[in-house]
């Protein structure tokens, strides 16, 4: 339909907004709240979240399926924030934190499933973040991760066996 004074490229423009607009109040404290989970900050948790829209943004008329795009680029998101974390801590460690002595007891290793989660190879991790965490189901997952159906069954069932094996092992 045309209207007086707005050109075919503003009404799709506008469509365009009003879609994002509902994907975003429809999936945004979603997305924020299960980043929440991953990092355990709130504001890491928006920025991440906030940074997956922008990207959508940017790419809207070439993305299929915008919520599946929020959620792989999200992963993404959470794993380059792990990466930075953990590099991060290891410099601390190796400046500020003083070797134990040979007799001294060292502490266990973080047990929680998150640790657990971030140690997982790349395919596995993201796999298990989407399908357990984002509550996608195996099919959608493997279209995300332009990835067979099986191989993301297989991927998923080698995860839970190691993250098992990993939790027996600190008991």
């Amino acid at each position: 339909m045309l209207v007086p004074g707005v050109s075919m490229e503003d009404g799709t423009i506008r469509s365009r907004n009003r879609a994002a607009s509902a994907l975003f109040h429809a999936e945004y404290p979603r997305l924020a709240g299960w980043c929440r989970r991953l990092v355990d900050d709130p504001d890491t948790a928006h920025e991440i979240a906030s940074e997956a829209f922008v990207r959508l943004w940017s790419r809207w008329s070439g993305v299929e399926d915008p919520r599946g795009f929020l959620y792989v680029t999200a992963t993404n998101l959470v794993r380059d924030h792990w990466r930075k974390a953990e590099r991060e801590r290891r410099a601390t460690r190796r400046s500020f934190v003083r070797r134990p002595a040979a007799d001294e007891q060292v502490a266990q290793p973080d047990t929680e499933l998150r640790v657990l989660v971030r140690s997982l190879p790349d395919g596995m991790r993201a796999a298990v973040l989407l399908h357990y965490y984002a509550d996608f189901p195996v099919r959608e997952v493997a279209a995300l991760l332009n990835r067979k159906e099986g191989t993301v069954k297989s991927d998923l069932h080698r995860a839970r066996a190691r993250l098992r094996e990993e939790l027996e092992g600190l008991r």
